[in-house]
């Protein structure tokens, strides 16, 4: 699966379990280890173990097993890493600490 296809798996699969605030950034410019970053809300700790643990399911059904997922204990923040895409499911007060698409957007000139 090329890299903007599973963008758009990861994007539907996190969508199917109503995640929030979905932010996809393109950071191919800035990182060799992925192209793209898929930042999602979560309404609670359920919610965001929910939403990473179907993504992890989907993607092991479609053949693509996850290199790595952090964060599953606490759910304030679940990383799952797809090799090509990166998911982030967080909770709010999290997400607003890190603020990880301000980090990682493109300076704008």
């Amino acid at each position: 699966m090329q890299s903007a296809e599973l963008k758009q798996f990861v994007v539907d699969k996190v969508d199917d379990l109503k995640a929030r605030d979905i932010v996809v950034l393109d950071v191919s410019n800035q990182s060799n280890i992925t192209d793209y970053m898929v930042i999602c809300s979560g309404t609670s700790k359920t919610h965001v173990r929910a939403i990473a643990e179907n993504v992890i399911v989907e993607a092991k059904k479609a053949n693509i097993p996850p290199l790595g997922v952090e964060g599953r204990d606490s759910s304030e923040w679940v990383l799952v890493d797809l090799g090509d895409v990166i998911l982030h499911v967080m909770q709010d007060q999290t997400r607003d600490f890190y603020q990880l698409e301000k980090l990682w957007s493109e300076k704008q000139d």
